[in-house]
């Protein structure tokens, strides 16, 4: 679960109050730069303040967040082309932290960009969603990334906390099976919408979420109080990797995970000691060879 107070918070504040403080606080940006035209611009900028409103005012858990526990995180759309009047193809980033206890630090939990996002949109359209059927592409892909976004946060609180989070964005993978668009299909690629969450949910990727709950609860949740020991349990939880690593070398979930944490891991090792550089140095280059190098710079902190 969550943090501990939420069930104080619960009891305590008034039902006006408590739906005011949904899941997630989102930043969104629409961004336009190879389409011009004012008519453009101002549709790209009503669209911006759609998402934004359906993304943070969308109930998309029944747990009750406090304001101080709401999920910082951002969209970042940058609009391609313009395939039709209503109809657009564009490329999505998106980002969310999570702050470790009694300190203002944010650890980045994702941080990925999706190449494949397609949608109409006519100006002023309601966004309409429901788990149980695929009504628009753009709902459909912002509603999935919202339970991403929640089921990772809820895996760094608990072991295998995300499983109702995946497996409604799984839900809305299967329900876009027969959508025109790309991202959906297990055919299309190896690194998609689909591949994430049935990855995720199958047990040779179980080490992976006991590595997000250990590295941020058991791990930078507890370094405001002993920094060794925290960074002692970040160690633990990687190595825990290497089951996945061996099995499915180079897989997706592999590089998602490490699109978020390669900086944040040079930077709490480069300050470990040398028995922790030379265990984690070898271990990150072998299981992410992709940050070969960037590893590295923990020998030079």
């Amino acid at each position: 679960m969550k943090p501990l107070n939420r069930l104080f918070i619960a009891l305590a504040l008034v039902t006006s109050a408590a739906v005011q403080a949904q899941e997630l606080n989102c930043q969104v940006q629409v961004v336009s730069p190879q389409i011009q035209g004012t008519s453009e611009r101002r549709i790209f900028d009503n669209l911006q303040k759609a998402i934004f409103e359906f993304i943070n005012n969308t109930k998309w858990t029944t747990d009750v967040y406090g304001p101080d526990e709401r999920i910082n995180c951002s969209f970042f759309i940058n609009i391609t082309e313009k395939l039709s009047n209503d109809e657009y193809k564009a490329t999505l980033q998106i980002q969310s932290t999570r702050q470790a206890f009694k300190s203002s630090y944010n650890s980045v939990l994702l941080n990925h960009n999706d190449p494949n996002f397609q949608f109409k949109y006519i100006e002023f359209q309601a966004f309409d969603f429901t788990i149980n059927q695929h009504t628009t592409n753009l709902t459909s892909v912002l509603a999935y990334y919202a339970y991403v976004i929640i089921a990772l946060d809820y895996d760094s609180f608990s072991p295998s906390g995300g499983t109702p989070y995946w497996q409604r964005a799984q839900t809305i993978v299967a329900n876009a099976q027969n959508a025109p668009e790309r991202g959906w299909r297990s055919a299309e690629d190896t690194k998609n919408r689909y591949w994430l969450v049935e990855n995720m949910l199958q047990p040779l990727f179980a080490p992976m979420r006991t590595c997000i709950y250990k590295y941020h609860r058991l791990g930078f949740d507890i370094m405001y109080n002993d920094v060794a020991a925290g960074r002692a349990a970040v160690l633990e939880a990687l190595q825990g990797l290497e089951a996945i690593h061996a099995q499915r070398p180079l897989s997706f979930p592999m590089q998602i995970f490490f699109n978020a944490k390669a900086d944040e891991v040079v930077k709490l090792f480069s300050q470990g000691l040398p028995d922790e550089k030379g265990k984690v140095i070898p271990l990150l280059q072998k299981i992410d060879p992709g940050n070969g190098i960037k590893y590295q710079r923990i020998q030079q902190g």
